[in-house]
């Protein structure tokens, strides 16, 4: 699952990359969302959006608990930020959802950084 998440993370990269060249950065996250799972789908790619994610936690049931950007193949996560500068709290929040839903690899993009090499974080989790 590692191995195709990062051929997955290649492609989304790419496409980041080239959407922060073409527009720039100071649109809302929410353009930029829209921008780049329509740039993965024309890959051939499945990406889900803004889908709700349930927990169970002390047998209590949480069905929307939170809710991720983007999700590629049922195998990378892709938290989309547009920001001036990239703090911890979204690296941890894109961690916290890869380990909720056991999946090796999330990225976080962020559109509003200088250039788009500024803007990424790879967050890894450890499963077995």
């Amino acid at each position: 699952m590692l191995e195709r998440a990062e051929k997955l993370a290649s492609i989304a990269i790419d496409c980041g990359f080239k959407i922060h060249t073409e527009i720039g950065p100071g649109l809302l996250e929410s353009v930029y969302e829209h921008v780049l799972a329509r740039r993965l789908e024309q890959r051939g790619l499945r990406v889900d959006r803004q889908k709700p994610v349930g927990i169970n936690i002390d047998g209590i049931s949480y069905p929307d608990a939170f809710r991720y950007d983007l999700l590629i193949e049922d195998t990378l996560l892709i938290e989309v930020k547009s920001i001036e500068k990239l703090g911890p709290i979204p690296v941890k929040q894109t961690l916290t959802y890869i380990r909720l839903m056991q999946l090796p690899l999330g990225l976080v993009f962020n559109f509003g950084s200088e250039t788009f090499r500024q803007g990424i974080r790879r967050i890894m989790n450890n499963i077995a």
